[in-house]
């Protein structure tokens, strides 16, 4: 089997693009095959001329061409235009007697007569050959560029260009150019401004008129901003005249001569011989008709003469008929002008003389139908709707001048009064208007009836048609509507002596339209996207301009238009294709309806004998739809389908005699000829052309391009085309005649219920949807038979998914309908609407049964949709058999099939479920049907044959189990009661759980049916039943979870599913959403409370375990409790954070929902009236153990000891105001042996009753050395009283005595005591019951798993809360208050590092230097982060450390406590390291290593390129010389003092700087003051010996040059030793401050050996002054500091080695300074 391509003719085999011609449509006509080298692709035909496309982009012309400068008047066989060498030609067009071709680049070729300037080209009478015509855009300046055309159209004497845009240009002579312009011909192509912003789909030519197919402008184009002046002249384009009872606004502008801008749609149009009317030179010149009549006496019997002085109703006496026998070519209007004191009065006139000409024509008045609304012509009307934003806010600011007035009148006139107005009425010729009267009815059959009935139908066609439709067009019609007549409650009116009233057609619709419940079925756009860009759109419109005396262009008149105008009575008809004639015009619509207009001189309107100005139907056949259409000059060409596959061709028009001569003269004539249709007839030869695929015409002649239907592809195509379009047609007729007219109905939503009028809108949309689609699905297939015929560009094999789904959304809604019984329940409605008689719906649903019932034809009639999806798989599967099985398009077409198929057959099974389940619903029993039935609700099966019974069940007990799609229903009652079921259980399958029991006990073919809440066991009559029960369910429970999708025997055992506890005392009423395991959430969820209480988090069999986020209002203060942390068995356990709504906070450790362990409370805040912070201990929801507590009220913080939330035990307190308070606290007081320092360093020793009360012995010390001892009793501060005896120890010499001082930090807290909850917990993470008490296997686990889970968690918790708050986001209706905390992801860095840290280390065997720098190196990681139980226990020291010394807690006497602190932090936690590590050293213990070479030893084994440089130092290195041993003392400091001290250095130096204060001050005031002598001067005053001044110094600008030291120099010598000292400040260990004093001294001894030039080695004499002045020019300003930091925490391993020298050296200075004095 041969390909597509060669089976189809693509090749030029001579099977694609047949071409054969015929004139007329007699029975002797035998069409001639016209034979050329390739298929024909596109045919253009003129007068007397042709123009033909062939494959390959190649143009033959034939026929009389006159302007071919050599060829006679004969006819001519197809000739190749060789001008067009080179050029690929897409497309053709052929006028009058000229042509036109656009290439493959968008380029225009013209040749042919341009005597009109129609070709384009300045200068040439006539064009002989194919010529460039270039579109130049000149908006686009400076940069000018031609534009790409897609399409043209040629007419007598004009051409039109179709940009690839959607721009029309224009060019040649006459209105029908569109332009504005007086410059004729026009030579150069313009572009139609007034088409400008439109999406044009087609433009196409007639003799002397154009038409335009125009896409409808969406709601984004409608909000365009208005315009109010024109475009041309620049003058407004509405007037407004304040008169004194009314407002006047005009829109009749005019330009000058030359610069006319005709009317927009909707204007009035005048005649064009009227003269001009101007009432004053401040006004525009305004248009009427004819001249002004006088005013005609105000009828005495108008019944509305009296309503209101201030509003008259007269009408106009004698109002002239209006002549519409125009001359043809004439466009322009006279210029002589008459005074009127009212401008556009004539169009007044006319306007209400049409007005009652359409009450004339109507027999019944219908204003309750279309209100004014429908009476005001968009053709005929006072205001176009281009303008009408303008003209309304020109109204709105009037209203505003004018309203009450307005007002007051308007409200004045009853409602009925004002419908009076518009009651049918008679127009007497010569005699006054009157409202009131019969119609006559003689004449209804002449021609002048005729023409009174196209006005008529052309003011109907104004207005946006069908009152039905309004809610969804309410966008659109607000263009079309008068402006003026449009606004809100009041109108304004255009008031005179001779105006009559008019109303507001807004207060008409409401009181006129009937009530009823309609949906709109005809939307703006398609819902679905996808199917917007790759289908066509129906939503269209028709514009038509040029002369209009044949009523072609289909306004209801004969007038000319100079610019396009839309006609509106075919809209909504879905036009998507147009043709012209000479003069007259057709439409094709989407229905394969045809529509024409304009002279009908020869029968070729195809529907009646004389001309029609508005669009009317042809009269064919029933069954027969129209799908392609041409226009010669006095005849119509129709392609149909026929009764079979292979369409036929309709011909209308004159009879055609073989012998004519064409000639130009015998054309132009209109007089009919001998013979012509009086309705379009079947051509008889049609069936012997095989598979036309598209028709033409043009002059007389007739042409149409077939196929040969090789290998059947051809006639594959056809028929799904012709199938798509007899289907589309079938949709719309049930649309308008079945679904509209019952949604209309004003009962119906109480008759089918809430839900089911909800369905039922619900279907009516999506069977709309469904209908556009199929519709849009048929325009574009059918495209494809005129153009490509290829499969691949077929839209149901390209986007599948797009019909796919609209069918399963429309049939899932025609299920559930089913299902709720609305065809039922719409059997009283139908028969209220069609009577008894169901021949309509039964020949639309195509039911051949009789006696069928009404919901039955019902259910099968909007089925109907169903089977058109086994049409496609039928189709697609003969089109794939034109095909090699190997090719990818027969793959293609095979797959699209399948996909079809299955969904037909799944749509199907759909249907039987849907009517298994509605008869289900018919026979249930009792008043459960109502709580149990939901639209998608499908029966499974049911135990109504006892099949299924329920163990251990009562003896007149009886159960039913009914099994749906969605749950499963337990009904219970008691047999001998008439209400068998009174009670029913829903278990829904998400959380149903079956598993099958062993049938070994007893042969019982037993269930067990597991539910959250309950857990029982059902027996099955058979094994067979008990396999189909547990089958059904499986499957219904797999389906529910997976939506349908998969068909697994057995469901997970763990998913996701929402329930609503209803038993449970803790859980009832809950809702829980999220993971199941069993019947029990287990995984991640959310359970909420209907109290507003909610828990977010992870779980474990049924209870709260794991990490997890609980909120619980709190109605005291109408805030919410937050907790997040760790939960276990339902309760809070772990670390934690809980937020009060009281404003608490503790962020700590829980224990079964208790605080308990180490935590942190913060009350309040700074503005309220008690903030204070509590750290420290918790037991079972109490302070107990050791703790801090700032009161920031009192500006008090206590350090102790706690029992049950008091002080108790001993304790610190200090004060803001410095009182130092250190002894025992009993019920939280001082009470006991307790000690008391004021600032001022008086002390009180002894025995305490109360808070700073004094009470019993003690002694008192004075500042000075003095003491008083003796009985003491009062509080401190109030003058206590005092008994006992006063010392001064000056005056005696008694050694003890002088030296008498209290030593503090006896009566507090041990350093090794405080915050030992801290370290435990850190042992309780490490899987050990105590320190040092587990295994150490254990630990190294406990630790990968905390790191691993908690990353993971991390990482979970991001990407659900990211999901959880995007979707509460979307749910703002919800009135929950969840506090939302930011989730936060894990850097990259981070990740990583938690990796490697999830790697167990070598714990075991000999510690090298290799190891012990491996060791410090995991120490780091591990400390930088919280997740590693060791960084949560450095973090939790950290704060702590900062809890108590910072803020009041900076108190100089707490000095030796926070330096203690630190060093029983390095023993516990060395602790906790040798535990982990446990072949490490002890404290002080030696790790020795071999080494060949000293130096190479200290260089291997002491450098780590991980480590700082200080880890380098020399300071815990000890030589063996003998063994060469090289070994390291290991000790906490080295090891982790490093990791803890920089974290807590800013309060402990803190401390260090209140301690040293003083001294610090004597010391900085000698160094400022030491500091201002020069280098030479202090060098000399601090004893430096000469040879180590410096006589030259190298300046860094200039390093080859040396500066001498003058006298003068200051901060020279030495100076790269004083920058390097004073970085001791920058540093945080001792080591580092160490090795910072270390490279002092080596740069001062390089500077001294450079400038004695040999080697020098320092004694004391001579280094102490050189490094004293180093000291003194590095102006540090704490020094003191420094030093006592460095002596308390340096290691005591480098204390007696050079490390100790330099300090000492150091420490010697700093008290050197302070006695240094200068006179």
């Amino acid at each position: 089997m041969e390909t597509q391509r060669r089976c189809s003719g693509d090749d030029g085999e001579g099977e694609r693009g047949l071409l054969h011609t015929w004139k007329g449509y007699s029975y002797s006509v035998a069409p001639e095959r016209l034979l050329l080298p390739q298929s024909v692709l596109q045919v253009a035909l003129g007068r007397n001329h042709g123009v033909l496309l062939v494959e390959g982009g190649q143009v033959f012309t034939f026929g009389h061409l006159p302007w071919k400068q050599s060829q006679t008047a004969e006819f001519t066989a197809p000739t190749l235009e060789s001008a067009l060498g080179g050029q690929r030609v897409v497309a053709l067009a052929a006028g009058s007697f000229h042509s036109g071709a656009v290439t493959e680049d968008g380029g225009v070729h013209m040749w042919g007569d341009n005597s009109a300037g129609q070709c384009g080209l300045l200068g040439l009478s006539s064009v002989p050959n194919p010529t460039p015509v270039a579109l130049v855009d000149s908006d686009c300046s400076p940069l000018q560029h031609t534009v790409p055309v897609l399409e043209l159209a040629c007419g007598e004497q004009h051409t039109l260009a179709l940009s690839v845009q959607r721009e029309v240009w224009a060019w040649g002579s006459g209105c029908q150019l569109g332009l504005n312009t007086t410059v004729v011909p026009v030579w150069k192509p313009q572009k139609v401004e007034q088409l400008a912003g439109r999406f044009v789909l087609q433009v196409t030519c007639g003799a002397l008129h154009s038409l335009a197919l125009v896409r409808c402008l969406t709601p984004q184009d409608v909000k365009r901003p208005p315009a109010d002046k024109c475009g041309q002249c620049k003058q407004l384009l509405y007037t407004m005249t304040d008169k004194e009872d009314h407002v006047i606004i005009s829109d009749s502008h005019y330009c000058p001569p030359g610069l006319e801008q005709p009317e927009d749609v909707g204007r009035l149009e005048v005649s064009l011989s009227t003269p001009l009317l101007k009432t004053s030179p401040s006004e525009p010149t305004l248009s009427s008709q004819t001249p002004a009549s006088p005013p005609a006496p105000v009828n005495n019997n108008d019944p509305f003469q009296n309503v209101d002085k201030q509003e008259s109703c007269v009408a106009e006496e004698g109002l002239p008929t209006l002549n519409f026998d125009l001359p043809e070519a004439q466009c322009s209007l006279a210029t002589s002008a008459k005074c009127s004191p009212y401008p556009d009065e004539q169009a007044v006139k006319d306007y209400l003389q049409k007005l009652l000409d359409n009450t004339q024509a109507e027999k019944t008045p219908k204003v309750t139908k279309g209100g004014l609304h429908n009476l005001l012509p968009s053709a005929s009307g006072l205001i176009g709707t281009s303008s009408t934003n303008a003209l309304n806010s020109l109204v709105a600011s009037c209203a505003s001048a004018v309203g009450e007035r307005v007002a007051s009148t308007y409200e004045a006139l009853s409602l009925k009064k004002m419908m009076g107005l518009y009651l049918p009425g008679t127009l007497r010729s010569g005699g006054p208007v009157s409202f009131t009267g019969d119609v006559p009815r003689a004449g209804e059959n002449t021609p002048e009836h005729v023409r009174q009935e196209d006005s008529m139908q052309a003011k109907k066609s104004s207005s946006t048609g069908d009152i039905r439709e309004e809610e969804a067009e309410r966008m659109q019609r607000r263009l079309s509507l008068p402006g003026l007549l449009s606004q809100g409650r009041y109108a304004v009116h255009l008031l005179s002596s001779s105006y009559a009233l008019l109303l507001s057609p807004r207060l008409l619709r409401k009181v006129g339209r009937s009530k009823t419940g309609a949906v709109p079925l005809t939307p703006l756009g398609v819902s679905d996207p996808e199917a917007q860009e790759v289908l066509p759109t129906l939503q269209t419109e028709v514009w038509s301009w040029g002369h209009g005396d044949q009523g072609q262009l289909g306004h209801g008149d004969n007038l000319d238009r100079l610019q396009p105008l839309c006609i509106k009575s075919l809209n909504n008809k879905e036009v998507v294709r147009v043709a012209a004639g000479a003069h007259h015009s057709l439409a094709l619509t989407a229905q394969s309806q045809l529509f024409s207009w304009g002279s009908n001189s020869h029968g070729q309107l195809g529907h009646m004998e004389s001309p029609s100005t508005i669009p009317r139907l042809a009269k064919l056949s029933e069954g027969i739809r129209v799908w392609d259409v041409s226009a010669g000059v006095r005849h119509s060409l129709m392609l149909a389908d026929g009764d079979c596959i292979q369409p036929i061709i309709y011909y209308s028009g004159e009879q055609v005699k073989e012998d004519t001569v064409e000639c130009g003269t015998q054309e132009d004539r209109e007089e009919p000829s001998e013979g012509y249709t009086q309705q379009p007839v079947l051509l008889p030869f049609c069936m012997n052309l095989g598979f036309v695929s598209t028709v033409f015409s043009g002059g007389r002649r007739c042409v149409a391009l077939s196929d040969k239907n090789v290998m059947g592809f051809i006639a594959s195509l056809h028929e799904l085309a012709s199938a798509e379009r007899k289907f589309y047609c079938k949709l719309c007729n049930i649309k308008t005649q079945v679904l509209r007219p019952l949604l209309e109905l004003e009962l119906l939503s109480a008759t089918l219920g809430t839900v089911n009028f909800g369905l039922l809108q619900t279907l009516a949309s999506r069977f709309w949807h469904l209908c556009h689609l199929t519709g849009q699905h048929a325009v574009k297939v059918t495209a494809g038979l005129r153009h490509s015929r290829n499969v691949k560009s077929l839209p149901i094999l390209e986007h599948p998914s797009i019909f796919l789904d609209s069918y399963n959304e429309y049939c899932s809604t025609l299920a559930d309908f089913h299902v709720m019984g609305g065809f039922l329940a719409m059997t009283k409605p139908v028969l209220d609407f069609f009577g008894k008689s169901h021949e309509l719906l039964q020949r639309l649903a195509e039911c051949t049964e009789e006696n069928l019932a009404i919901p039955d034809i019902l259910v099968a009639l909007f089925s109907l949709p169903m089977n058109h999806l086994q049409e496609y798989g039928r189709l697609l599967l003969k089109l794939a058999t034109c095909f090699e099985v190997c090719s990818d398009d027969y793959q293609r077409l095979q797959d699209s099939c399948s996909k079809f198929e299955a969904l037909a057959l799944l749509l199907k099974k759909k249907l039987k479920e849907a009517e298994f389940t509605f008869l289900f619903w018919k026979s249930f029993p009792g008043k459960m049907t109502d709580s149990l039935r939901k639209p998608c609700r499908r029966l499974i099966c049911e135990s109504s044959n006892k099949a299924l019974t329920l163990q251990n069940s009562g003896r007149f007990s009886v159960n039913w189990f009914i099994l749906f799609n969605d749950a499963l229903v337990h009904a219970q009652g008691v047999a001998p009661y008439k209400n068998l079921f009174s009670t029913h259980h829903v278990f829904s399958l998400a959380t149903l759980w079956v598993e099958p029991i062993s049938e070994d006990n007893a042969g019982l073919y037993g269930l067990k049916m597991i539910t959250p809440e309950e857990m029982f066991t059902l027996l099955a009559s058979s094994p067979m039943e008990k396999a189909k029960w547990i089958r059904c369910i499986n499957q219904a429970v797999d389906q529910a979870l997976n939506f349908g999708e998969g068909q697994k025997f057995e469901p997970p055992i763990s998913r996701s599913a929402t329930y609503t506890f209803y038993k449970d005392s803790r859980l009832k009423d809950a809702t829980y959403e999220g993971r199941w395991l069993a019947g029990k959430p287990h995984g991640r969820g959310v359970l909420k409370w209907p109290d507003g209480r909610s828990y977010t988090g992870s779980f474990k069999n049924g209870l709260e375990d794991g990490f997890g986020e609980f909120v619980a209002p709190n109605k005291t203060v109408n805030k919410n409790d937050h907790y997040q942390g760790h939960w276990k068995d339902g309760k809070m356990h772990g670390v934690g954070t809980y937020r009060y709504a009281n404003g608490e906070i503790y962020d700590g450790s829980f224990q079964d929902g208790l605080r308990h362990g180490h935590g942190m409370l913060r009350s309040g805040k700074l503005n309220t009236s008690s903030p204070s912070v509590f750290i420290g201990q918790w037991v079972h929801d109490k302070k107990t153990g050791y703790g801090v507590f700032d009161n920031i009220t009192k500006g008090e913080k206590y350090i102790g000891m706690w029992q049950d939330n008091q002080r108790q035990g001993t304790g610190i307190v200090v004060t803001q105001f410095g009182l130092y308070y250190e002894g025992s606290f009993k019920d939280n007081k001082m009470m006991g042996t307790g000690i008391l320092l004021s600032e001022d360093d008086t002390t009180y020793e002894g025995d305490f009753s109360d808070d700073w009360t004094l009470n019993g012995k003690g002694v008192l010390t004075m500042p000075n050395g003095d003491y008083l001892e003796g009985s003491f009793n009062g509080e401190w501060g109030l003058g206590p009283k005092v008994t006992g005896s006063y010392f001064k120890p000056q005056l005696t010499d008694n050694e003890k005595e002088k030296t008498r001082s209290v030593k503090l930090g006896r009566l507090c807290v041990c350093a090794e005591e405080k915050w030992q909850a801290v370290f435990d917990e850190c042992w309780i993470q490490l899987g050990c019951e105590a320190a040092g008490r587990g295994e150490n296997w254990k630990a190294w686990e406990n630790i990968a798993v905390a790191l691993t889970t908690s990353r993971r968690h991390i990482q979970d918790r991001y990407t659900h809360e990211t999901h959880f708050m995007f979707l509460k986001l979307r749910r703002v209706h919800s009135c929950l208050s969840v506090t939302f905390i930011s989730p936060e992801r894990l850097s990259l860095s981070h990740s990583r590092t938690l990796e490697s840290l999830e790697v167990i280390p070598q714990h075991e065997g000999p510690i090298t230097m290799e190891r012990y720098h491996a060791i410090r190196l995991y120490l780091v990681k591990a400390c930088d982060t919280s997740l590693h139980p060791l960084g949560r226990l450095v973090e939790a020291l950290v704060a702590v450390y900062r809890m108590t010394y910072v803020g009041v807690g900076a108190n100089r006497r707490l000095l030796p406590q926070a330096v203690s602190e630190i060093k029983s932090y390095l023993n516990r936690i060395f602790q906790i390291v040798r535990f982990l590590f446990p072949d490490l050293p002890e404290e002080g213990g030696v790790i020795k290593e071999p080494t060949t070479d000293l130096q190479g030893g200290k260089d291997s084994g002491l450098k780590h390129e991980s480590l700082p440089e200080h880890e380098d130092s020399k300071q815990n290195i000890i030589t063996d010389q003998s063994s060469f041993l090289l070994s390291h003392m290991v000790s906490s400091s080295a090891l982790l003092l490093p990791v803890l001290l920089p974290r807590l250095y800013p309060p402990l130096f803190t401390l260090y700087a209140l301690d040293k204060e003083r001294e610090d001050d004597v010391y900085w005031d000698c160094v400022l003051r030491l500091n201002k002598q020069t280098d030479l001067a202090l060098l000399a005053f601090l004893g430096v010996q000469q040879k180590f001044w410096p006589v030259s110094i190298y300046k860094p600008p200039a390093p080859a040059k040396k500066q001498e030291v003058l006298s003068s120099t200051k901060d020279a010598c030495l100076a790269s030793a004083v920058e390097t000292l004073q970085q001791i400040s920058t540093t945080f260990t001792p080591s580092d401050k160490l090795q910072v004093i270390q490279q002092t001294f080596e740069e001062i001894t390089k500077e001294v050996q450079s400038l004695l030039k040999q080697d020098f080695l320092w004694s004391m004499d001579d280094l102490f002054p050189v490094f004293l002045y180093v000291v003194l020019r590095a102006r540090i300003r704490n020094l003191g500091s420094e030093v006592n930091l460095i002596e308390d925490l340096m290691d005591p391993c480098v204390q007696n080695g050079e490390h100790g020298i330099m300090f000492t050296t150091l420490k010697a200075c700093y008290y050197q300074i302070q006695r240094e004095k200068v006179t």
